[in-house]
């Protein structure tokens, strides 16, 4: 009879355990860990790349968001500029977040708002003049949310009924806005261009008013108002109960008397009203014109903002000025110190992807193993 020999199994020596839970405490310290050590590493590679000086580049990006400061200048217009900027992705980002948390993957945001933007811009030039200002407003965004709605609810309905892929359906749907975009662009406008130049111009017709001597200040409102409402329709309301409950498991949702189909098409219409909205105040409060790129992506970056913030609506305005103050400061600090726009966007994804990589630590605990006596 021979003898076995035996085989000594030692433990891995890492091992990732979930954590129970995590304090915000503790994961907004995380998270300033991560940025600082993002901000280390960029400097670094600044100087190594550049020569620059790093603090001068921040200093640039800082100034290319918020201005500098002016004596007696009332309310910063480059303040206000970067704090709209801000709004329209956080309202793009609390749209797609209702249906990301029933995990619904909404990829159509980009094709939503810009179908809200038709909508203003033709209820602009044919209702212009024809009724006062403020109906036209309220045609304009009653039209937008609803048009907003009705693109969301397509793949919506095919999903809850036959188990469509939503992601492609809606990611397929941003094409078909675009597309519907330029052909009503070539019927309005037959010189060809890529755009219908400002509506309106000399009347103001659809136009939202100034505030506080500044434009873009409604939108702003608008935002905060909608930020709040999320907040609170998450939370603490039925249907945001219902949403948390088809998210984490359908079969669930069923045994307990939700109707899934029901909060699928709600919910995803809500997101698409959301979106129309957005788009409503990009045609009347900002840009007065249209063309297939005004969106300029944000519906695809507003998914990275939702993300990051966990699905919560207040933590996603500190992450969607984060976003902003890196798009918007990179390319000023870049053009300021007349080096290659690639350097600024290497600067913005090291940032964003350590605060991605914080995600980690803040869900799992790294374990190493323990060294015994008599371990060889």
């Amino acid at each position: 009879m021979t003898n076995a020999k035996t085989k000594q199994v030692h433990e891995p020596l890492i091992h990732i355990t979930k954590r129970d839970d995590c304090s915000f405490a503790k994961s907004a310290i995380v998270h300033l860990i991560g940025v600082v050590i993002a901000l280390v590493f960029s400097s670094l590679l600044i100087i190594a790349v550049t020569g620059q000086n790093p603090i001068s580049l921040f200093k640039s990006m800082f100034e290319g968001v918020f201005g500098t400061p002016i004596a007696n200048s009332g309310i910063n217009k480059k303040y206000v500029e970067s704090l709209h900027i801000v709004a329209i992705l956080l309202c793009i980002s609390l749209a797609v977040t209702p249906s990301f948390k029933m995990k619904f993957w909404n990829i159509g945001a980009e094709g939503q708002v810009l179908m809200g933007c038709l909508v203003s811009a033709y209820c602009m030039i044919e209702f212009g003049g024809e009724m006062n200002n403020t109906l036209l407003l309220i045609v304009m965004v009653v039209a937008s949310v609803i048009m907003g709605a009705i693109w969301a609810i397509i793949p919506a309905i095919c999903k809850a009924y036959w188990n469509t892929n939503e992601t492609l359906f809606t990611l397929m749907m941003n094409y078909v806005a675009m597309t519907l975009v330029s052909y009503f662009i070539m019927v309005k406008d037959k010189s060809g261009r890529s755009d219908l130049g400002i509506i309106n111009e000399r009347t103001g017709y659809g136009y939202l008013p100034d505030l506080f001597e500044r434009n873009y200040i409604f939108n702003i409102l608008i935002v905060a108002f909608v930020t709040i409402l999320m907040f609170i329709y998450l939370k603490y309301s039925k249907q945001g109960y219902e949403i948390s409950v088809v998210g984490e498991s359908q079969n669930t949702a069923r045994y307990i008397g939700v109707n899934v189909k029901k909060v699928i098409i709600r919910t995803v219409a809500i997101s698409g009203a959301i979106c129309g909205l957005v788009g409503f105040m990009i045609i009347a409060g900002d840009k007065h014109s249209i063309k297939d790129s005004i969106v300029g992506g944000q519906g695809f970056t507003a998914i990275m903002v939702s993300w990051m913030a966990g699905f919560n609506p207040i933590v996603m305005i500190p992450v969607s000025m984060l976003i902003v103050f890196l798009s918007v400061g990179s390319k000023f600090a870049t053009s300021a110190f007349k080096l290659d726009n690639s350097i600024g966007d290497i600067l913005t994804a090291i940032v964003i992807f350590s605060i991605i990589a914080c995600e980690f630590f803040i869900r799992y605990k790294v374990n190493f193993r323990k060294s015994a006596k008599g371990d060889k």
